[in-house]
Parts: C-alpha cells; structure tokens; sequence
C-alpha cells in the first residue's frame, strides 16, 4: 500500500548527467549521520522532513555504520510506505561493512560487486536500487572486470545505473571507453566532495567531462562538514560535529581549524557571511546555492543531522536565482582560490576524438 504521495513543492529538479533519471537538485545521504548517533525515530523524522520539502533521493554505502546507515532507511522506507518510483535510493560498494573486510569482502571484483550490492539490498529491503556507487577505485582489479560486474546488475535489474565515487578522471574515461567498446552501459555519474573551498578536483581535473560527456555528479559533503555553515567563526560550539568528533573523525578537521590555513578559512567564511545576510540568507543557503551554478553538479547531498537543518537548506533555493554574475565575482574574490585551466585529458580535437 502506497503512502504520502510524492510533492516536488518548489524544489529544482536536473536531469543526472546525460540519463533521464530526474534527480532533485538536493538529496539527503546517510553519510556520518544515518546508523551513527542517529537512529530509531530521529531517521523517519529527517527523511519525513526531506520528503515533505521536496527531497526524494536517499545515499547511502555498504561502509556507512557498517550496514547500520543501510538498515534504518530501508526500515523507515518500508514504515513510510512510500511509492517506491516516487523515490531513489543510491548506494555504494567497495569497503564492505568494516568487519575485518579483506581479500574478496571489498574491493570491485565481480564477486564483491554482486555480492556486495545483494547484501546491501537485503539491509535496504528494496528489490533495486536506482544508482550503485563504486565507493573508490580498485588498482587490484581491471576496470573492464568492474565495468562488466555493474552491467550484470543492470541486465539482472537490481540497479538502474552505476558510477563511481573519488575516481580520477583518467579512471573514469577508461570505463566510459571500455563500456563504448563492449556495448555495455557505462558510468552515470560521480560522487566527488565539492564545495567553495574544496575546488580543485571538480573544477579542473572533471571538467572534460562534465564539458564532453555531459557526465553527471552527486556532490558531497558542500558545506565542508558545518565549516560553511559560519558555525565555526568563533570556535567550536557544543553540539557541533566537531565537538561531537564521531570516535575521532573530525580529529583533522580539529586540527585543520586551528591552523593559519584553517584560521585563513575562517576568515573567508566570515566576509561570505556578511554577503549572504545582505543577500537575505544565511551562510548555508549562500554555500550550497553556489554549488549548484557549476553545471556539472546533478545534486547536492545534504547531512543533516536535525529536521530544522533540512529546513534551513532548501532555503538555498530562494537565494539561488540572487547570485548574479555580479554577486558570483564578488564571491571568488573572497575565496581567491579558482583553480588554473582544465587538464588537457579527455578533451576532444575537432575530429570528436579524445586527445
């Protein structure tokens, strides 16, 4: 039985790269949240809230609390009794669940491939997928035996589509080649970290792709773990992730804090925002509005560990359309951190051949 019917409110919604899976330009992701200090009705009530606001693409991994992230949004799913098309649900496999993973229970062999995804779904409690994630690249593994493992998901119908998370472009490439040359589907997407102050990688090592191949991306972690949000200008406040440290893994981002470059950060974080609040926004809304005039970004992944932080999120949908190219200079020159010219790699002559 079908629950709450799906409301798209006033969400933006983008075509994941050159598929025509329609994915809403912010999606709620398990990552150091779901299965870890969240759990039980806290889970229903975020994805409740993200739902109510627009937001029907859940991420999750295999790694994500060991299986735990996995187990408690395939219960809430299953509780809320949504359409399973009004929803996607994505996942990744690599890591394994963290208990004394080695040999074949990690890596993208066929076998983890397989049986790592079949795991997942048995935790998730869904029958598919819409997107499995390869969570890193396997050096130990050939990429054609990778790119093979995700098509034999495909054809099986227990995901949709695939794509990789932190690969390098090169990586990447070579499975959309394999994939052409085999007749095989190839990789939708990439999960890269991408943000104001994290630019490098996304803006000049991927452009060739999102420029050539219309490549998608499910960007993640957009407000640096909260250090975006302005939470941080004054130090580190109780209840915050890095007070709270998750068993140590915010202990760099601690210590990156306190450093001249983390101290530098800061400083930008408090010029940007003063322009966010003449703006009518927030810090956060200004942080994750900018991520999404890059036209390689498909959707954001968002981390909330609370309802009202969801909340104060989507309201970068309001400032969006009020970062003009006038406010979006204004912006780089504060951060004075844009990346050179794109790595040749992957460009095409003007014969379309890749150069």
């Amino acid at each position: 039985m079908s629950g709450q019917a799906f409301e798209p409110k006033n969400m933006l919604f983008r075509n994941l790269g050159a598929t025509g899976l329609r994915v809403p330009v912010f999606s709620y992701g398990g990552w150091l949240t779901v299965g870890y200090e969240q759990k039980g009705d806290i889970v229903k009530e975020l994805m409740q809230t993200a739902f109510d606001l627009g937001i029907n693409m859940f991420d999750n991994a295999e790694a994500y609390a060991s299986g735990e992230s996995e187990l408690q949004m395939g219960r809430v799913i299953k509780e809320l009794g949504w359409d399973r098309s009004d929803i996607i649900v994505t996942t990744k496999v690599f890591f394994g669940t963290g208990r004394s993973e080695r040999h074949n229970t990690r890596g993208l062999s066929r076998k983890h491939i397989i049986e790592g995804v079949n795991k997942s779904l048995e935790r998730l409690g869904l029958d598919y997928v819409d997107i499995v994630f390869a969570h890193r690249p396997d050096v130990t593994t050939p990429i054609e035996e990778t790119v093979r493992a995700f098509n034999y998901l495909i054809d099986q119908g227990k995901t949709f589509y695939w794509g990789t998370s932190e690969w390098s472009a090169m990586e990447i490439q070579q499975a959309i080649e394999i994939a052409k040359r085999l007749n095989l589907v190839g990789p939708a997407a990439e999960q890269p970290h991408y943000s104001m102050l994290h630019r490098e990688r996304f803006e000049k090592e991927y452009e060739p792709l999102w420029r050539y191949e219309n490549h998608g991306s499910t960007i993640w972690s957009p407000l640096d773990s909260g250090l975006l949000t302005g939470k941080y200008n004054d130090g580190i406040p109780e209840g915050s992730r890095y007070h709270s440290n998750l068993n140590g893994a915010m202990d760099d981002n601690v210590k990156h804090l306190t450093s001249p470059e983390g101290k530098a950060k800061v400083e930008k974080v408090k010029k940007l925002t003063a322009v966010a609040e003449r703006l009518g926004g927030s810090m956060t809304s200004l942080a994750l509005a900018w991520t999404l005039h890059h036209k390689g970004v498909s959707t954001c992944i968002l981390g909330a560990t609370k309802p009202e932080q969801l909340k104060e999120n989507v309201k970068a949908l309001d400032l969006y359309p009020k970062l003009t190219p006038e406010v979006l200079e204004e912006i780089e020159k504060i951060l004075d951190n844009k990346p050179g010219l794109p790595t040749s790699f992957g460009r095409r002559g003007d014969d379309g051949t890749l150069m």
